[in-house]
């Protein structure tokens, strides 16, 4: 039997940094309207799960995703599940995505990244839009896909060091 030690203690509390991160990002509705900032917006829930599903499923398990989807629809009050079904969908393309590759790329997933927020957000605006008649901007869902698209090697770079860091590695 393994002694915790407070070393050990404050790794494995870290290790669990990729939900608590999710959980935090779905409470919180961060919007940059209060800058000025008109045309950036981007969705940092996306990069997070794309990213850890795809190269460490273990730190970001389905029920957790599924829970901060349903967490997400009540606090910006869309239809319950949405969220969920785009999350758990992010999650199923990775895996796939995950067993098919036998080199991981940089670029390839990142160019695969662009194809998925580009199918969850065409779901979103669909279900959001014609099935329950709420009117949203062509341009708002450009500019967030084109913003997270952008800005996921600089969060891919920061989550590879905090993986590197803090994440424990187990013996297979």
């Amino acid at each position: 039997m393994e002694r915790i030690t407070n070393e050990g203690f404050f790794r494995k509390i870290i290790s669990y940094g990729p939900v608590i991160v999710l959980f935090i990002s779905v409470l919180n509705k961060i919007d940059f309207n209060y800058l000025g900032l008109q045309f950036f917006s981007f969705n940092f829930v996306y990069i997070l799960i794309f990213y850890w599903t795809l190269k460490d499923p273990k730190s970001l398990r389905y029920g957790a995703v599924f829970l901060a989807g349903l967490i997400n629809d009540v606090v910006l009050n869309l239809p319950i599940g949405l969220s969920s079904f785009n999350y758990l969908l992010i999650c199923g393309v990775t895996a796939y995505l995950r067993n098919i590759t036998l080199r991981p790329n940089a670029m390839n997933d990142w160019a695969f990244f662009l194809v998925i927020i580009l199918i969850i957000n065409s779901i979103s605006f669909v279900a959001i839009n014609i099935i329950y008649a709420v009117e949203l901007s062509y341009l708002h869902y450009l500019v967030n896909s084109g913003m997270t698209f952008l800005l996921y090697p600089i969060f891919s770079y920061i989550f590879n060091i905090y993986k590197k860091l803090f994440i424990l590695k187990t013996n297979d």
